[in-house]
C-alpha cells in the first residue's frame, strides 16, 4: 500500500506537526484571555482602536484562525493519505483522499473542542466544529478545482475511485 517509505514520511510528518499546533492552540496558553492580552495592545497601538473597537476584530481574528488552520490541516492530510493509499493510475486527485482528509479533520476538530471543554478558561462549542468542518470541506473542495485546473485534463480524467 505505501510506495516510498521516504515519501510517506515526507507527507505524513507536516501533516503530525500541525496537529500538534492545533493541540498546544487547544491549551490555557491561546484562550480568548490571553490572545486578547498580546493582540489588543498591538491593534490600539497601530489603529488605535479602544477595547469596544477591537472586540469584534478580535473575535473575527480567532475564527480567521479556525478556518485556516482547520483548512490546512485537510489539505495536510489530504496529502499524508495520497501517500499512504496509492490509486491505480496515479491520479492527482482522489475522492478517497479527499474524504478520509475531511472526516479526520472533523474529529480532530470534535476531539478539541471536546478537550476545551474542561478548561475553566476555554469553551467547547459544536459551533466551531461546524466552522472547522466547513473550512475542511471549502479547502477539499479548492484542492480539487485547483488539482483538475493544475491537470488541465477533463473532469473525468481524475479519479474518483
Amino acid at each position: 500500500m505505501i510506495g516510498n517509505p521516504r515519501g510517506f514520511w515526507r507527507a505524513w510528518i507536516p501533516a503530525l506537526l500541525w496537529l500538534g499546533v492545533i493541540a498546544v492552540e487547544s491549551t490555557n496558553l491561546f484562550s480568548s484571555q490571553h490572545t486578547s492580552r498580546i493582540l489588543y495592545p498591538l491593534f490600539h497601538f497601530l489603529f488605535g482602536l479602544s477595547w469596544e473597537q477591537f472586540k469584534p476584530w478580535h473575535f473575527f481574528l480567532r475564527k480567521t484562525g479556525h478556518v485556516l488552520g482547520y483548512g490546512l490541516l485537510s489539505i495536510l492530510l489530504f496529502r499524508a493519505w495520497r501517500a499512504t493509499i496509492l490509486r491505480a493510475g496515479n491520479p492527482g486527485w482522489s475522492i478517497v483522499w479527499a474524504s478520509v482528509g475531511f472526516f479526520m479533520t472533523v474529529l480532530v476538530a470534535s476531539l478539541d473542542e471536546w478537550h476545551q471543554s474542561f478548561l475553566p478558561s476555554r469553551t467547547g462549542t459544536v459551533r466551531d466544529v461546524v466552522l472547522d468542518s466547513a473550512a475542511a470541506f471549502a479547502a477539499q473542495l479548492l484542492l480539487c478545482l485547483w488539482m483538475r485546473q493544475k491537470t488541465d485534463a477533463p473532469p473525468g480524467v481524475l479519479s474518483n475511485a
